[in-house]
């Protein structure tokens, strides 16, 4: 390119530059050109930003969305907003941390498959799950601390039950008197009716999975095969039947312990955690204000609300919005809070 061909391509430039235009070198594999090319019209129009700013997010959440067929399912429950999806975060916040946790907390348990990760993968000294749901509360007082007889007898109810719909409907009606006969009947009610859903009131499923009915979740050579992997690391683990402001009460003076808190979801008016959960009444402000003033880690999810926000401006959290696929397929996004 002679001198004047430089200077003309310069001014050209400059023109460009004035109208908001700059050139960029991009680097494309060829099997990308042609969608690239179908693109090129909307890079110089400024209405087309918010598009390509949209569908650039999209495609950067689809890179991160965590394929939860690879993470280890250690939880006997198929629980209502379960955050297996969340393990790998929780885990790399875990190791960003000065220290390992002498212990780890999750008072809002549920599923507890947070919890139970990070007993298996000893990355704290103790793990502490806490859960007010009386139902819920069984499963973890058998697996956890109850005998081994306790546990064998569930694993072998589990393993000859035979589901068939008046068979559910007559255990879930049932008046159960043990732990362990309401373990079995929790862990039989979260699998059969609709979603997971244990709160009351909830259907049982009717088509289920490839319109195979209630059996169609019931996978008993897999539920033993969890609960016997959950007594195998219940020596790490202490299981607490409380409400879980008793238990930020009892630790919220201590500077070596780990905090994993996800509430039920009804802060701002949301209906999820009403609709799926026995306990739902949560004074969001509270739990904020007490978990910024603990001296342990922290570390929250919310569901994305603009009152989420505004009470993580308020007692000084930091956020970040997680990609998370919903039962539909839906690209979603959870908030994470740490101070």
């Amino acid at each position: 390119m002679d001198d004047t061909a430089v200077l003309r391509q310069r001014k050209r430039l400059e023109r460009l530059a004035k109208r908001g235009i700059k050139r960029s070198t991009v680097m494309v594999h060829d099997a990308c050109r042609s969608a690239l090319d179908a693109l090129r019209p909307h890079y110089i129009d400024p209405s087309s930003a918010q598009a390509l700013q949209r569908a650039a997010v999209i495609v950067k959440s689809e890179t991160r969305l965590v394929n939860v067929a690879q993470v280890r399912q250690l939880s006997p429950f198929r629980y209502p907003g379960g955050k297996t999806w969340l393990v790998p975060e929780v885990k790399t916040w875990l190791r960003s941390l000065p220290r390992r946790p002498s212990i780890f907390l999750e008072p809002f348990a549920g599923g507890a498959i947070v919890g139970l990760t990070v007993a298996a993968e000893s990355m704290a000294g103790k793990v502490i799950l806490c859960e007010l749901d009386d139902s819920v509360a069984a499963v973890w007082k058998t697996l956890i601390h109850g005998t081994d007889t306790d546990a064998n007898w569930l694993c072998d109810r589990i393993l000859k039950f035979e589901v068939t719909e008046d068979n559910v409907r007559s255990l879930l009606e049932k008046k159960v008197k043990s732990d362990r006969e309401r373990a079995f009947q929790t862990i039989v009610r979260n699998r059969m009716q609709r979603g997971g859903i244990l709160a009351p009131g909830a259907s049982l499923m009717k088509s289920g999975e490839n319109g195979r009915g209630l059996g169609s979740r019931w996978y008993p050579e897999t539920l033993v095969s969890r609960i016997k992997a959950i007594r195998n690391i219940r020596h790490r683990i202490e299981f607490r039947h409380q409400d879980a402001f008793d238990l930020i009460k009892e630790y919220t003076a201590k500077n070596d312990v780990a905090w994993f808190v996800d509430p039920p979801y009804t802060a701002g008016g949301k209906r999820a955690g009403a609709r799926l959960y026995t306990h739902t009444q949560i004074d969001h402000d509270r739990l904020f204000r007490e978990m910024s003033c603990t001296k342990g880690d922290v570390l929250m999810t919310y569901d994305d609300a603009p009152e989420v926000a505004h009470l993580a401006e308020r007692y000084g959290m930091g956020i970040r919005k997680v990609p998370m696929k919903s039962t539909h397929h839906a690209i979603m996004y959870e908030l994470l809070l740490s101070k």
